[in-house]
């Protein structure tokens, strides 16, 4: 889509070319031109000149022209001047001036003071600096020229605001006649007015042509598009550069010695002021070619500095610095992390040879991700045996428009007081190519990932988040190898399925009592389904507790219906809705951690009664989970749950003889029928979603959707 988009800005700016340079420029007067061009290699420093230049325009220029004439008028002119002292000690030592230079400085201002009397003779004594000038290159020739006019310009104007307490200006400005045109100033204004704005396009113009000078060879040659168009407009542009320098040395030296009632500033405005807009033009133009120019070079600097990051990472090192610095320090800012407790700004070197955690997100992280992270990151701090530190990366994709938007920076600094870890300073220290690398190779798209490097600064894991919300600091070095390991150890128990999330339910386990999770958001059923269970549990003799843990998603209807359950006391519940969403997180955890394991539900039990819940969840009804102690577990939706426990004088013999749990899974089987419809909605991880699921029901292969879901509860 770029690259379409910069095609069509390509074939907009040919289209301007033939417009700007074909059809209103004589093509046999450029001819002439570039006939004069004949350079003999020489290179000159022009940075310097043209700093030299840019102050003496700037200071002839009186900001506040009535203060300068009551100045004079006053005799208080020493004030001004006094005021307007720079300091030019950073051109003192200008080793960019190569000899003969001065010489031809002034052969050109004698050309703009003797010869320039405007009109027709314009051409001619632009034609004749540029003679003047023809061994130079064509950047150089209008620098140089600048510098003459500069000359004259500043001359002109250091007379007229001295000469009322200099006796030396003073004389040389009756000469000139110039009282005589500082008393009538406010009747040319708009003459001198045209003048300064012609100025101010001609250096526009002139730092638009030093710009592609200036350009990076390696990364644009000179015969590539778009700066081989652009170069090709140069000369056109150094023309009328000159030609408008002419021009404006013509007025000032047209208003020595006339009389200024025979004047006619707003004819003389008007040419002037045509002038700087063909000026403007061609500078507008150059201005989008240079910008091309500069999209183009950033294209290879990013593929540069990518193609580095992937050879970083493919090489073993000692530790982690260089590939941390490769990844923060691009922009050669010596402190761009902020300390999460102190939020001051500190160097990457606080990171070395430990295990780095890095969260990449948007600035769209939810609340509950923080919050549960930060309980997860405080208990290891109290382990001496853990050293990893997080650090928090936000990845902004339009950061062009961060400034244009103070709700950006806000929800920035929102996000990093909350967080105790370390954090990147800003979103824009992060190279382009920094970012690409996290799409393409870490597969970041909107979910937030943990990509875990070990003290070398080798991943570890793209994506610890699994590990970390499944087993918390117990997942430390957060390895594939511990994952595998801690695999190996669980099997499908409450303690697996609850964790810390709820303390009361694992002294319920200690205490073998019966428990029943229950979820879903259909508030009717609940009420239906907690009575029965209550009064079935009562039938069967047997202590119970209920827990309702909600659904995902819909964190505000969840939250008004654990409210109501709470209210009318049908069972226990989790006011925090981070915990509801650290359930549900902590299931899609097991089965995408299951997913890159290389799991299936055949042979894998654990990744079956995940996916069975996950199904569960992504129902329009409700379901239940029913267990005693810590692995004796049935499960059911909605309708077999309610029917069952209606039911339960026909299982209730089984029950005095095998138990509760038993003899419900057993009477659940004999309800089951071959009709279902069971839906698993897998949040989008790329790389992470595998192309075949089948159903934890029958084992038949789901057909496969794809869901949109913008959800701001």
């Amino acid at each position: 889509m770029q690259q379409q988009q910069q095609m069509v800005v390509k074939r907009d700016a040919v289209k301007k070319d033939r417009r700007m340079f074909s059809s209103t420029d004589d093509n046999a007067m450029m001819k002439q031109v570039v006939g004069t061009h004949s350079p003999d290699g020489r290179d000159v420093e022009l940075g310097p000149i043209l700093s030299i230049i840019e102050e003496t325009l700037r200071r002839a220029i009186p900001a506040n022209i009535d203060g300068v004439i009551n100045g004079i008028q006053n005799g208080h002119i020493d004030a001004l001047v006094e005021e307007e002292k720079a300091d030019f000690s950073s051109f003192e030592d200008v080793d960019g001036f190569p000899d003969g230079l001065a010489h031809v400085i002034h052969k050109i201002s004698c050309e703009f003071s003797c010869k320039c009397s405007g009109g027709p003779d314009a051409h001619a004594s632009t034609m004749a600096i540029l003679n003047i000038l023809s061994s130079y290159p064509w950047e150089a020739k209008v620098v140089i020229s600048l510098a003459a006019f500069a000359v004259n310009f500043g001359e002109f104007w250091l007379v007229a605001q001295l000469f009322a307490t200099n006796p030396l200006a003073k004389s040389v400005a009756l000469l000139k006649q110039l009282p005589n045109i500082m008393e009538h100033y406010k009747s040319i204004k708009p003459r001198f007015d045209a003048v300064n704005n012609l100025i101010k396009v001609m250096l526009d113009v002139t730092k638009c042509i030093i710009a592609f000078k200036n350009l990076p060879y390696q990364y644009l040659q000179d015969d590539t598009h778009p700066k081989s168009t652009a170069l090709t407009h140069v000369p056109t542009a150094v023309y009328w550069a000159i030609k408008s320098m002419v021009a404006c040395v013509s007025q000032l030296t047209s208003l020595l010695g006339m009389n200024y009632e025979h004047i006619s500033a707003t004819s003389e405005a008007w040419e002037l002021s045509s002038l700087a807009h063909k000026v403007q033009n061609i500078h507008e133009h150059l201005k989008g070619l240079l910008l091309l120019c500069m999209q183009h070079i950033e294209e290879k600097q990013h593929d540069e500095y990518y193609l580095m990051l992937v050879r970083i990472f493919e090489v073993p090192h000692l530790d982690n610095l260089k590939i941390l610095k490769a990844f923060f320090c691009a922009k050669d800012d010596i402190h761009p992390l902020l300390d999460g407790s102190s939020k001051a700004r500190v160097n990457v070197d606080v990171l070395r040879k430990k295990t780095v955690l890095l969260l990449i997100s948007d600035l769209d992280i939810s609340h509950e991700e923080i919050l549960v992270l930060i309980q997860i990151y405080k208990d290891s701090r109290i382990q001496p045996d853990l050293h990893y530190e997080v650090v928090w990366v936000p990845v902004v994709d339009n950061l062009r428009t961060w400034n244009d938007s103070q709700s950006h920076q806000h929800k920035l600094e929102q996000l990093q007081s909350m967080m105790t870890w370390h954090m990147l300073h800003h979103p824009t220290l992060l190279e382009p190519a920094v970012i690409n690398y996290i799409k393409q190779v870490w597969h970041f798209e909107k979910k937030p990932i943990l990509v875990a490097l070990d003290p070398q600064g080798q991943v570890a894991s793209l994506n610890a988040f699994h590990m970390v919300w499944i087993w918390r600091n117990v997942a430390y070095p957060f390895t594939s190898m511990k994952e595998d390991a801690l695999w190996k150890e669980e099997s499908w128990t409450l303690e697996l399925l609850v964790d810390h999330i709820d303390q009361y339910i694992l002294r319920w386990i200690a205490e073998d009592k019966y428990i029943c999770l229950y979820g879903g958001d259909d508030l009717e059923w609940i009420r239906k389904f907690t009575a029965i269970l209550s009064k079935t549990a009562k039938a069967a003799g047997i202590p119970l507790e209920m827990v309702y843990v909600g659904k995902s998603g819909n964190k505000e209807r969840i939250r008004k219906i654990g409210t109501a359950i709470s209210a009318d006391k049908l069972s226990h519940t989790w006011p925090d809705p981070t915990s509801v969403w650290y359930f549900w997180t902590r299931l899609e955890s097991m089965l995408y951690s299951k997913i890159h394991q290389g799991k299936n539900f055949e042979s894998d039990p654990i990744m079956k009664e995940v996916m069975t819940m996950m199904s569960f969840d992504g129902s329009d009804k409700g379901w239940a989970l029913i267990c005693k102690g810590s692995s004796e577990i049935v499960r059911a939706n909605s309708e077999l749950a309610l029917t069952s426990l209606t039911e339960y004088e026909k299982w209730e013999r089984d029950v005095q003889e095998n138990g509760f749990v038993p003899a419900l899974n057993t009477y659940l089987s004999l309800l089951h029928t071959p009709q279902h419809c069971n839906r698993l909605i897998l949040p989008g991880i790329s790389g992470g979603i595998p192309e075949v699921v089948v159903c934890s029901e029958c084992g038949r292969t789901m057909e496969k959707f794809l869901m949109y879901r913008c959800c701001t509860d």
